[in-house]
């Protein structure tokens, strides 16, 4: 991937970002991250096709559709939509399984199938619901933890690295990598606290982007599981010089709850 095909690619992407977190109304906010759930979702169950799962997508873009009703809708509760979501798909599999033929693909069917609206779309509605919650600023501090801290693990991995991190998932991805990673987090959390959110202390605001870059350096190579499994290198080509959308937003699936829950508990 060169540099000429990702860097006009990922400014585009950083001005959609920009504008829609920092002045888009909340329905508008919900329906740009949805429009970046489904697609994310559509190449997660294109993964597991390629591994032989048999997802039904369509069942997965109910659940997606009842999640992001629930963050939306204070009245309709997580843990209604969610039984929602296993009861529909209950009567799907129930309905559609109905060959004997059909029994053996049916356990990892129905798992991946549940898995990619949790894994994608109930981690990502938590943008949504910190944005609303907190404003953009915070928002903008997980954004520049996550793609600082790539970049500093980058740096560090090509120049220090030599004790491999996750051989199997990202083979590239060493210790010293990741140390690399958290001092660069540490740093963006810690400009952003100082350029717009002054009212939060020095020591939740730097706890907060070190943590949410360890965790995401747990999610990062789980999605290289995925891809590892269907043996490709990239969820798709949608985006030039990047791949696909899951490959973007990685990071950000364990990171989003996780950064959520953490100010809401230890920033006042």
């Amino acid at each position: 991937m060169s540099l000429r095909q990702r860097f006009p690619t990922a400014m585009i992407l950083l001005g959609i970002l920009f504008v829609v977190v920092q002045y888009a109304p909340p329905i508008v906010i919900l329906l740009a991250l949805q429009a970046l759930i489904l697609v994310s979702l559509l190449e997660f169950y294109g993964l597991a096709a390629k591994a032989g799962l048999r997802p039904r997508a369509a069942v997965g873009i109910v659940i997606t559709a009842l999640l992001a009703a629930s963050a939306y809708l204070p009245s309709f509760p997580l843990s209604l939509a969610l039984f929602i979501g296993l009861a529909f798909t209950a009567l799907f599999y129930v309905i559609a399984v109905h060959k004997a033929e059909m029994l053996p693909s049916f356990p990892a069917s129905i798992a991946i199938t549940l898995m990619g609206p949790i894994y994608i779309a109930f981690t990502l509605d938590h943008l949504y619901l910190a944005r609303i919650e907190r404003g953009p600023f915070p928002l903008y501090l997980l954004f520049a933890v996550i793609f600082l801290g790539d970049s500093g693990a980058m740096l560090f991995g090509s120049l220090l690295g030599r004790h491999k991190m996750t051989p199997v998932a990202s083979p590239n991805k060493t210790w010293e990598g990741s140390f690399g990673g958290l001092l660069f987090a540490a740093a963006g959390a810690l400009i952003v606290k100082l350029l717009l959110l002054p009212e939060i202390g020095f020591a939740p605001a730097l706890a907060a982007g070190v943590l949410a870059h360890a965790v995401a350096q747990v999610s990062d190579p789980l999605e290289s599981l995925f891809k590892r499994a269907a043996g490709v290198k990239d969820a798709s080509n949608i985006l030039p010089g990047h791949g696909g959308f899951l490959d973007r937003i990685d990071s950000l699936l364990l990171a989003s709850p996780f950064f959520y829950y953490f100010i809401g508990y230890f920033w006042k």
